[in-house]
């Protein structure tokens, strides 16, 4: 063979070799135990980055290490291909979003092929296929028709540049997440998913997975299980008349999960879009003005923490249910009409949101709730929010945070203001978006207000292709050809959310060339997902709206399984160094890692960088996550091209354990070069040996010597550790680290040997295949050339996962420590089957040991075979 590592061939012929052969190719076969391993599937942006990368490889070698284990595997790619970046695109390029996406996906699919991913590529779909989503809008079609989707008008946050409505999350600072358009707080109808129907299913579900757990209880607590107590506030106006809108002794009702702080109550506030602040503002332009404003404020929880405590007096009173005092109605910034019920009791001595808003208008704090002294807390630093037993609380004084909680709530219940409920953080989904590229939502309204699902006969909606885009909003809107149906009768102009789409690929995968039914019988075969693997950036709303649709197509017997995703594997970010100078305007420039010289100490630590084109200084930006805005990324294709993908694979593997972020270092890639090349040349070497020996000789177990024993343990000691780390842990990294070890053992075997016998190749040829075998799913291509070279006719893809032999992990001698109360004094080597009472003489022969028990009367002698004998004297 050639003794010269070429990655490129090596790779072309590898891949060539799979695809004529379909090696990847999955059918269902029920004699055999399946294994669906899914990656998340890539936007088509136009270019891998390298947490795509990272994130396929550890997808790649898990599903190669269980076909090898004999399972039938399934790993499919598509593409999550709807979204407003193609529009963003079009508008940028003056190009149709279709054809920009499916010219991304078309190179993106290269650089998959390219890195020899086992992917079924027969399943292959993008979400913007019309044959993918008309499924979608089927189903959909039928969720209307069982009561499972509703449309209403909805308070949303909008983003005025790209037109569209934006979750929480996606407002960041009050801005857009992608435009950084101030977003406006808008009432629009949009359609909802009922989602909140199966809150108690799925948050007691998630105890049926194998996810992190860090990922459970983020769920967890976005659906938001609590037990309170719903209550109601009579409203009055202190002698102003009635407002429009606004009516004397209306109920203002509260949610609250602390019944028990009720009598320390002083004021209650209300969401900008509460019907009593509307009211309250028709004649107070004040008042109307602060609603406005609160309408461009942040969204997301972590804004309403931490900004400002604003408000403003609506003039209103509330009528406290138990008391009878009347109490002033604030409009609040930080209370939202989508949580609860858009109105809060504050209760300031002990919450601290509530103190800083009462600290700033200085309204009444009042304890009632004692510390563990059992007196009324300091609060002139802040609320005390801990449980106790109630003060100034009238006749429910002295009871406990429980006994509190009963008691108020019968009384409340007695006089008809309130009631124990349980209630979700979690919210009804909201599937419509106001933008062109995405799935068109099968719906139809009538000359006379009606509103109706589209007949299966109608669908699909296919979204029209050849469009302009521009910055005004979705051309949908402007396109009769599309929305005007005759007879009065219009065609919804809104598309889904992509979420929508990313929800349910995965059963899709199972039977993507149906086109006669959304699933057939093969997704039970296939589903659930054994292993899923993504960011956690997803552990909310993706996962949570998967295990939704999952649950809805269980439902209407598309499915039987309650879950969609077994397991889960969170992988870390892919980060890197930064380098950057200052612009005179105070703003960063960065440089590419990739442009820059850095200059570094004995341990690889930057100590000064400077940019290679002009040999002038720029500031080290410390590590961050790759990502274009700090220019700090690296491109695979790069790699690839210079060092061949399963270099690429290797030092992705071995950097560092999949959960945990790994940090791109050019020497390690470098470092993973030559380990391929010097993986290949053993192999060349050993070959050459057997070549100038004849016929390659047969393992003959009872004539091996000491060293032949030892390298055979190495041996199975390693295929022990690498199954260990990559079946069960998935700690890739330790995995290659002992393959390394091993064929560190193999080169000093080598160097050992003055010429080598029959059985010294034997052993070697035993240990390089395992190394081959072992390597096979992180560096297939090498290893797929490797094991023809070594004489097999199968293919390494369909070559068995090696075995341990145990009778190889035997030792005939093992070492010992020897301690002397409890001090370390010698060790002995002594057989491994030798008795207790041989190991004890062994030990006190010692000539050490002798030393230090000298003059000394012999107490005890513990001896734990295999370990220590530990000698007692004094």
């Amino acid at each position: 063979m050639d003794t010269q590592y070429k990655p490129h061939a090596t790779e072309q012929a590898a891949q060539r070799f799979w695809n004529e052969n379909q090696c990847f190719k999955a059918m269902e076969d029920a004699s055999r135990e399946k294994f669906y391993c899914l990656s998340m599937f890539p936007y088509p942006s136009g270019k891998l980055h390298m947490g795509h990368v990272r994130n396929y490889t550890i997808g790649d070698v898990i599903s190669r290490f269980q076909r090898m284990q004999g399972k039938n595997v399934l790993q499919p790619m598509g593409w999550d291909a709807f979204g407003m970046p193609a529009e963003n695109a079009a508008i940028k390029n003056r190009v149709p979003p279709g054809a920009w996406t499916y010219q991304n996906i078309d190179y993106m699919r290269q650089q998959l092929k390219a890195l020899g991913f086992a992917y079924d590529w027969n399943r292959e779909f993008a979400t913007c296929d019309v044959e993918y989503y008309r499924w979608e809008q089927w189903f959909f079609a039928k969720l209307v028709d069982k009561g499972l989707v509703y449309k209403k008008m909805s308070t949303v946050n909008w983003d005025p540049v790209d037109n569209t409505v934006l979750a929480n999350e996606q407002v960041i600072d009050g801005r857009g997440w992608r435009s950084g358009a101030l977003v406006e707080r808008k009432e629009i109808p949009l359609w909802f998913l009922k989602i909140t129907d199966y809150a108690d299913e799925l948050l007691a579900d998630l105890d049926k997975v194998e996810w992190p757990e860090q990922v459970k209880t983020m769920q967890r607590n976005w659906i938001g299980k609590s037990r309170g107590v719903e209550l109601a506030f009579d409203v009055t106006f202190d002698n102003a008349a009635a407002r429009d809108g606004a009516t004397e002794n209306q109920a203002l009702r509260v949610y609250t999960t602390r019944p028990d702080t009720l009598m320390g109550v002083t004021y209650v506030a209300v969401a900008a879009g509460h019907p009593l602040a509307k009211a309250a503002a028709t004649d107070n332009p004040e008042l109307a003005e602060f609603i406005q404003e609160c309408a461009r404020g942040g969204t997301s929880e972590a804004d309403l923490a931490t900004m400002e405590k604003r408000g403003m007096d609506t003039g209103f009173k509330a009528v406290h249910p138990l008391s009878g005092r009347k109490i002033p109605i604030f409009v609040a910034n930080f209370v939202l009409m989508e949580y609860g019920t858009g109105a809060v009791m504050a209760v300031p001595a002990h919450d601290q949101r509530d103190w800083e808003f009462a600290s700033k208008y200085d309204l009444p704090i009042e304890p009632v709730i004692a510390n563990e002294a059992g007196e009324a807390p300091d609060l002139s630093s802040g609320a005390y929010a801990e449980y106790g037993r109630l003060i100034n609380s009238g006749e429910f004084d002295g009871l406990d945070f429980d006994a509190a909680f009963q008691a108020i709530a019968d009384k409340l219940e007695a006089q008809g203001h309130g009631e124990i409920k349980t209630h979700f953080r979690l919210r009804d989904w909201g599937v419509a978006r106001q933008r062109y590229w995405g799935a068109p939502i099968p719906v139809k309204y009538g000359p006379e207000g009606q509103t109706v699902p589209l007949s299966d006969d109608e669908l699909p909606v296919a979204l029209p292709m050849e469009v302009e885009v521009d910055a005004s909003g979705s051309p949908l809107k402007k396109m009769p050809s599309f929305f005007d149906l005759g007879d009065g009768w219009t065609r919804e102009t809104d598309t889904f959310d992509t979420f929508m789409e990313s929800s349910w690929y995965y059963a899709r995968f199972a039977c993507a060339d149906n086109h006669a039914a959304m699933l057939d019988e093969r997704a039970d075969y296939w589903l659930p997902v054994d292993l899923y693997i993504g960011g956690i950036e997803h552990a909310i709303l993706h996962l949570l709206y998967a295990r939704f649709f999952h649950k809805l197509m269980r439902d209407f017997g598309l499915i039987d399984s309650d879950e969609p995703f077994k397991r889960l594997l969170t992988q870390g970010m892919v980060i890197a160094e930064t380098f950057y100078r200052e612009a005179e305007n105070g703003a960063k420039d960065w440089f590419n890692p990739a442009d820059v010289e850095v200059k570094r100490d004995e341990k690889g630590r930057p100590l000064s960088a400077v940019l290679a084109s002009d040999g002038q200084p720029v500031a080290m930006g410390g590590i961050e996550k790759m990502s274009k805005s700090k220019n700090n990324g690296v491109d695979p294709q790069a790699m690839i091209d210079r060092f061949g993908a399963d270099t690429v694979r290797l030092f992705m593997m071995f950097a560092a354990p999949p959960e945990q972020s790994l940090e791109w270092s050019d020497s390690g890639v470098e470092g993973a070069h030559r380990f391929m090349k010097r993986l290949w040349k053993l192999v060349a070497d050993h070959l050459a040996s057997e070549s100038a020996t004849g016929t390659p000789s047969a393992l003959d177990v009872s004539a091996l010597n000491a060293e032949h024993k030892a390298l055979r343990r190495k041996t199975h000691e390693t295929v022990g550790k690498a199954s260990d780390d990559i079946g069960r842990r998935t700690t890739f990294n330790t995995a290659i680290a002992a393959v390394m070890e091993l064929t560190n053992a193999i080169t000093r075997f080598h160097n050992a040997s003055d010429e080598a016998t029959p059985q010294d190749l034997a052993v070697v040829r035993e240990a390089l295949e395992a190394c081959v075998l072992l390597l096979a799913p992180i560096t297939p291509h090498a290893c797929h050339a490797l094991w023809a070279e070594l004489g097999h006719t199968e293919p390494a893809i369909d070559a068995p996962w090696p075995q341990v032999d145990e009778a190889a992990m035997f030792k005939e001698t093992v070492e010992l420590v020897v301690q002397v109360n409890g001090k370390l004094r010698a060790r002995i080597a002594a057989a491994t089957d030798a008795a207790k009472d041989t190991l004890e003489a062994q030990a006190l022969a010692n000539e050490n040991v002798q030393r230090h028990i000298d003059g000394k009367t012999l107490r005890k002698v513990i001896v734990v075979p295999g370990k220590l004998v530990n000698i007692v004297a004094n």
